[in-house]
Parts: C-alpha cells; structure tokens; sequence
C-alpha cells in the first residue's frame, strides 16, 4: 500500500506533468490531454488530503480545545 504523503507528492507531480503537457506545443495528443492529466493529478491530491493519514502531536502542553486560546 502506498503511503498518503507518497501518493500526495505523485500527484503533485502529475499535475506538474499535465501543465506542461499543455502548455508544449509538439506533441497533439499531449496537448490535448493536459487538462485531463492536470484534472487526475487534483483528484487524487484531494482525496488523499482527505483520506490522508491523521497527524497527531505529542505535546501534552497543548491546549485540548478546538483553535487557540
């Protein structure tokens, strides 16, 4: 199984991938399919923020509240 900080930083690069995809003007099917390969890039960046492993801290003198006193 792919870690989700692993399969964030794929996608981060994919969607690199996909501007410049656009952007490269000697490649048509590149072309064409830049915004699809930015647009899976997004996808799977957000789903892994959402389904992202849980950070938790270890200060114990953290408040325990939601926000900052």
């Amino acid at each position: 199984m792919i870690r989700s900080d692993r399969l964030q930083r794929i996608a981060e690069i994919v969607m690199v991938l996909g501007i410049v995809a656009l952007c490269q003007p000697w490649n048509l099917f590149l072309h064409r399919y830049g915004l699809t390969i930015i647009l899976v890039g997004l996808v799977t960046f957000l789903f892994t923020n959402w389904f992202g492993a849980k950070v938790v801290s270890d200060d114990e003198d953290a408040p325990k509240g939601e926000g900052h006193p």
